[in-house]
């Protein structure tokens, strides 16, 4: 007798004990894994702003911004880092597209395309904020879009979408729009004006602007397969993510034209036969006003876009 109450003893105390196994367990596999990804992060974001400030895509301040920047997407989930990387990639190959003709048009030209820590957080401080909120929810866990499991990270990742689909849109279209034979046109009066000019579009840019964001949508559904884990019907389901950033891509870039043709200026100066951002004495003004700059105009197109996706993505998905 005194012998089963032992074992019953014994038997209740290995049940106590089992849970607490099992979330020490399940605690040192995450810092397990958390560990290996941000070393991984860390390797990968220092080659990248190493070779991009030896290409002179970045200046010093734009790689070690950069570096920072790709390090904590990379860090939280794959799928974010992939699309920082497609974005920076993409981008930087375009801008060295044809420089020369660029050179001819650009006042503010440089060699390689090079972008300062500006630049870059202004192209992804949001994402990064939104990348954070996201880690901090989910504790490094990829969780597909589905609204029925969670409304706010699924609106938190479809922002993180929306940002870079607009980033990517943006840029696309201005360095194959440039290079694009046709005369551009004003987007608020649809009135031909000089290449360079804030606000001027074209039919390649527009195009350009929608094939960036498919790109995007591309990537984070094919990457998603690979790192998330959801049900069937909720994984298919994540293929609207490609029509959708597409929408974005191009939604992103004509809100930036609207405001660069409003709200910033654009002038032809004399001098240098080029059109320049900034009034002068030399200068005549083609459009806008001189209240927002170039940086300003792409965070402003930028939120909004992250803003509208990130809603969108809480309805469809």
């Amino acid at each position: 007798m005194t012998l089963l109450v032992k074992i019953l003893k014994a038997v209740r105390v290995q049940k106590r004990s089992q849970p607490a196994i099992h979330f020490t367990s399940k605690y040192e596999g995450i810092m397990e894994r958390t560990l290996i990804q941000s070393l991984i992060a860390v390797l990968i974001s220092s080659l990248i702003a190493i070779k991009a400030y030896r290409r002179k895509s970045l200046d010093l301040s734009g790689a070690i911004s950069g570096f920072v920047v790709m390090s904590l997407h990379i860090a939280v989930g794959y799928r974010f880092g992939a699309l920082i990387l497609v974005f920076f990639f993409t981008s930087s190959k375009l801008t060295k597209v044809g420089e020369e003709k660029k050179r001819r048009v650009d006042a503010d030209f440089k060699e390689g395309g090079q972008r300062n820590w500006v630049q870059v957080l202004s192209n992804s401080c949001i994402a990064t904020v939104l990348v954070l909120i996201i880690w901090r929810l989910t504790e490094w866990e990829e969780q597909c879009l589905d609204s029925k499991k969670s409304v706010l990270i699924t609106a938190l990742i479809g922002g993180v979408i929306g940002h870079y689909a607009c980033c990517n849109g943006d840029t696309w279209s201005s360095e194959l729009g440039v290079l694009s034979d046709a005369q551009p046109r004003l987007i608020t009066t649809f009135k031909p004006v000089r290449k360079g000019t804030n606000g001027g579009v074209t039919k390649t840019g527009f195009l350009a602007a929608a094939a960036a964001g498919s790109v995007i949508g591309l990537t984070f559904v094919v990457f998603g397969f690979l790192t998330a884990k959801c049900t069937y019907d909720t994984a298919l389901k994540q293929l609207l993510v490609i029509p959708l950033s597409t929408l974005a891509g191009l939604f992103g870039s004509t809100i930036d034209s609207l405001l660069g043709a409003t709200l910033q200026f654009s002038g032809f100066c004399t001098v240098r036969n080029k059109v320049v951002g900034k009034p002068g004495p030399t200068v005549k003004k083609i459009s806008g006003l001189n209240f927002l700059d170039n940086n300003a105009v792409n965070a402003v197109s930028i939120l909004l876009t992250t803003i509208l996706t990130s809603i969108a993505c809480v309805y469809i998905f």
